[in-house]
């Protein structure tokens, strides 16, 4: 099983689909980036890894839905209604529309997911964190209004994590119940492994739930860095990790794990010679640049898991 963010996680599952074509391959999927926007229910993680998986991403960008058009957000602009800075394509308001309709209705997110994905057929059982709403927030000091929170899209998005995050909070996580399904998956796994996705808005975000740390620190846990010669592979985890006194390394990811919590750590060959107390570590080629690159990661990741077990055996 996996827990996973957005691109990065996604891009994983999808070589770990092809790596381990005969396994039942879980994954926690993270939801503290969700966000209403037009009266819709918004979770770009989950949809990412349902998109990716299923065949209808937009390979270029990593997100959004492949042969997008965007004549709503054209006629929404045309109101002066925002905000422009999210774009949501036409194909991906059917999902969020679908979504929003069946929370309406009752049904928890984790029956919501289960049911857009029999639509996509994604290989993999994706389930929610948690059915309660969390979402990130972040403290910035605002040239113009002072210190405020702002919602980590509007961040993230908008000003390009360009303002330093003064701290990044997953508000409402606290109080969170990890969703049915999540903690059962957590123990019938033969190992839990972390993509390389944001070690702290994503897997971070997972793991801050009551119960779901615990849950995979009693499991055989390797991860892939995120973090390729001291930057991000993709995106700006670099501002999120300084955000919580982390350094921008393979290294330092690892220890702010901890060897509580992970067990094996994939590091790409730029990083070859990193040690971290407590944690096994290897290197090899990280960049996923296609899926049978993915697949070849995937499977170092399997090969480590495999002789953390004979090891402990």
């Amino acid at each position: 099983m996996a827990l996973a963010g957005g691109i990065g996680g996604a891009r994983f599952l999808r070589g770990l689909r092809l790596a381990a074509p005969d396994a039942e391959i879980t994954v926690i999927g993270n939801t503290g980036d969700d966000i209403s926007l037009f009266g819709l229910r918004v979770c770009p993680d989950l949809d990412t890894v349902m998109y990716t998986l299923g065949g209808g991403i937009n390979e270029e960008q990593g997100w959004g839905r492949a042969d997008e058009t965007f004549t709503v957000k054209e006629e929404l602009a045309a109101y002066g209604v925002g905000p422009g800075w999210f774009t949501l394509g036409d194909r991906d308001f059917a999902t969020h529309i679908v979504r929003t309709q069946m929370l309406a209705a009752g049904y928890p997110l984790s029956a919501v997911t289960e049911a857009l994905c029999d639509r996509w057929k994604p290989g993999v059982r994706l389930i929610p964190m948690t059915d309660d709403q969390v979402e990130t927030h972040v403290v910035i000091d605002d040239p113009d209004k002072g210190r405020r929170a702002v919602h980590f899209q509007e961040w993230w998005v908008r000003l390009r994590a360009s303002v330093p995050a003064q701290s990044i909070v997953p508000v409402g996580a606290d109080d969170a119940k990890p969703a049915p399904g999540v903690l059962d998956a957590i123990r019938d796994a033969d190992v839990v492994l972390f993509p390389p996705s944001n070690p702290v808005v994503s897997i971070g975000t997972i793991l801050s739930v009551p119960g779901i740390r615990d849950a995979v620190a009693a499991r055989t846990v390797v991860g892939v860095s995120p973090i390729i010669g001291g930057a991000p592979v993709r995106g700006m985890a670099d501002a999120c990790l300084t955000a919580i006194g982390v350094e921008t390394s393979a290294a330092a990811v690892a220890a702010h794990y901890g060897p509580d919590l992970l067990n094996g750590w994939l590091v790409d060959e730029a990083d070859a010679g990193v040690e971290v107390p407590g944690i096994a570590v290897r290197s090899r080629p990280l960049l996923m640049t296609d899926e049978r690159a993915a697949a070849a990661i995937a499977e170092a990741a399997l090969d480590l898991a495999r002789e953390l077990d004979k090891d402990a055996a």
